[in-house]
């Protein structure tokens, strides 16, 4: 008799997943540290020898294969994922859909909950940054206030960088140092939207500036837009390094995909023409 197991959920061919012969019901918290682990690692590394996957599996004492089918279930749920012809796994609980909608619902309350159980379990992703000490005359609502942005900023630039394989979407620069998770819609304007990824874009520090003050800009059909505004004359390397993109598709993120709402809004609101 063949041992049960499912494929890796980015269709690879490598060793099958082993399916535990008895299951124990993924706890609130359990669904919060996968959600952020989520968040934070390529869609392609969903698998049982990912370091960070095995870290996860220990802290929640779970095998390492049973948190990449979690992280499998979730990628069901993306569309930005199914969309582009990967399914995931098809076993998604109730629970999952249900982190899966508060995740989008309200990514402040989600980043800063997801960190929170991340905690509770004594589980820090690799690339976790350490949270600098607030002054000491914050008052404990300011306290409270400066720690969930900076957890909600720190998620936000993690999965806009990991959606694109931190290159940037216009020039392909592959330097993390040189990359910013860009807002699309201004911060000031939307902060609501403020920690969303569908509100983010991966760019190069030049071209992030260039994005934020309208020198720059995404048609409906993805196509950069130049503005109109800076003159020829700007020298050689406006146009080496903004100018000539012009009419260029961006690259597509593998989830998050930036919404054409946001996109429309820049355009309008923000771009120069």
């Amino acid at each position: 008799m063949h041992e049960p197991f499912v494929a890796f959920c980015n269709g690879s061919q490598d060793q099958p997943l082993r399916l535990m012969p008895t299951r124990r019901a993924w706890s609130r918290t359990e669904l919060l540290a996968a959600g952020w682990l989520y968040c934070r690692l390529p869609f392609g590394r969903f698998h049982h020898r990912n370091p960070e996957v095995i870290r996860l599996a220990e802290a929640i004492g779970r095998t390492p294969s049973a948190v990449a089918m979690k992280l499998c279930n979730l990628a069901s749920l993306d569309p930005a994922i199914t969309s582009a012809g990967r399914s995931g796994l098809q076993g998604a609980s109730a629970a999952d859909r249900a982190i899966w909608q508060e995740m989008h619902s309200d990514w402040p309350a989600f980043a800063l909950a997801a960190k929170e159980a991340a905690q509770a379990l004594s589980y820090e992703a690799e690339n976790d940054e350490q949270e600098p000490e607030a002054a000491s005359d914050y008052t404990g609502h300011e306290r409270s206030v400066t720690r969930a942005q900076r957890v909600g900023q720190s998620l936000f630039r993690d999965a806009v960088l990991t959606a694109y394989n931190a290159r940037c979407c216009i020039t392909g620069l592959a330097i993390p140092k040189l990359l910013v998770a860009s807002h699309i819609v201004p911060w000031r304007e939307a902060p609501g939207q403020r920690l969303n990824p569908a509100n983010g874009l991966c760019l190069s520090s030049l071209h992030d500036r260039a994005f934020d003050i309208g020198l720059i800009t995404i048609r409906a059909d993805w196509t950069i837009a130049v503005s109109p505004t800076v003159e020829h004359a700007a020298g050689d390397f406006w146009y080496q390094a903004v100018a000539a993109y012009e009419g260029r598709e961006i690259s597509r993120p593998e989830r998050f995909s930036p919404s054409l709402d946001f996109l429309a809004r820049h355009r309008a609101e923000v771009f120069l023409q």
